[in-house]
């Protein structure tokens, strides 16, 4: 019986075979990366209609204006960024020495808050009603607090708190917190595997029953680390640190728009390395951080 292959050239073998090998390889690493995701959702923005792209974020139409250094926090890892409207400033948090800490739109640090009673601080988000909320993910607890003014100091071991379970996560669980006006409810992110969760509030601001995941379509990320919602359009906006998108989703869970957040795209000249905030303001304009103190601020193109 002959062989198979036995008439066919070694050289044309070899290269036949590694085509093979290369087309396996990139169906592998596509699957890995999202890449096919991405197409799809490259191939959905260029078909949507102008005035659907006006009725939510568009992170296409988004520019970098400003990039800079948030100063004394160079041996710090922030983590987190929300935007408060009560005091028209950002928040992050810090893990390896936990702060909260309170910045301008441009960059300026005002005041650094030393935190106790909470071990790992990853995310925090502002609420409507002035309070704020911080995520102790390696307690997996969500804590809920007011900020005095003018305070440097606080003790969040009596802080009303809520544990999130999924008791085997380790440092690879709920990272990013996001706050949904409309429905009045606390939105989680999971680092890996990526998802959203929802825990709906009362009327009095208390936790009111248990967290729910909410139902997105497949995420063209490997992982989330922080998440935003748009005051304006009530879109959600997932930030990954691993794939470097940030990805705008609709209310009904659906993939957007997006951007990359490597270097030679939206105004970026060097890539945001280890993002690991996103908040976006009542004016639309967008702001990123990433370890260990770099802070950049993004603004919608004029037409």
């Amino acid at each position: 019986m002959p062989m198979p292959f036995a008439g066919v050239p070694r050289r044309r073998l070899l290269c036949t075979l590694a085509l093979l090998l290369l087309a396996l390889a990139v169906l592998v690493v596509g699957r890995e990366w999202r890449w096919f995701d991405l197409l799809r959702l490259s191939w959905q923005e260029y078909r949507m209609a102008p005035e659907a792209r006006a009725a939510g974020v568009w992170l296409p139409d988004y520019r970098l204006a400003l990039e800079t250094d948030l100063h004394g926090l160079e041996e710090d890892e922030t983590s987190g960024l929300t935007w408060s409207p009560q005091t028209g400033t950002l928040f992050t948090v810090t893990g390896k020495h936990p702060y909260l800490v309170e910045f301008s739109p441009d960059g300026a640090v005002l005041r650094r808050i030393r935190l106790s009673g909470v071990s790992d601080p990853e995310g925090v988000e502002a609420l409507d009603d002035g309070r704020l909320a911080i995520v102790d993910e390696r307690r997996r607890q969500v804590l809920l607090f007011r900020l005095p003014p003018g305070t440097d100091s606080l003790d969040l071991g009596a802080a009303p708190r809520h544990d999130l379970g999924f008791a085997d996560a380790g440092n690879k669980g709920f990272e990013g917190l996001g706050w949904d006006a409309r429905t009045s409810r606390l939105l989680l992110a999971r680092e890996r595997p990526p998802a959203l969760f929802g825990l709906a509030l009362s009327a009095a601001g208390e936790v009111a029953g248990d967290l729910q995941r909410l139902s997105l379509e497949r995420l063209p990320v490997r992982d989330l680390s922080s998440l935003s919602v748009d005051p304006r359009s009530g879109h959600f906006l997932l930030l990954s640190d691993e794939s470097r998108l940030l990805v705008e989703f609709d209310r009904e869970g659906r993939p957007f728009s997006f951007i990359s957040l490597l270097g030679g795209f939206n105004g970026l000249h060097r890539g945001i390395r280890q993002a690991e905030g996103v908040a976006m303001d009542g004016a639309g304009t967008l702001y990123v951080i990433g370890e260990p103190n770099h802070f950049y601020v993004f603004r919608k193109a004029r037409p």
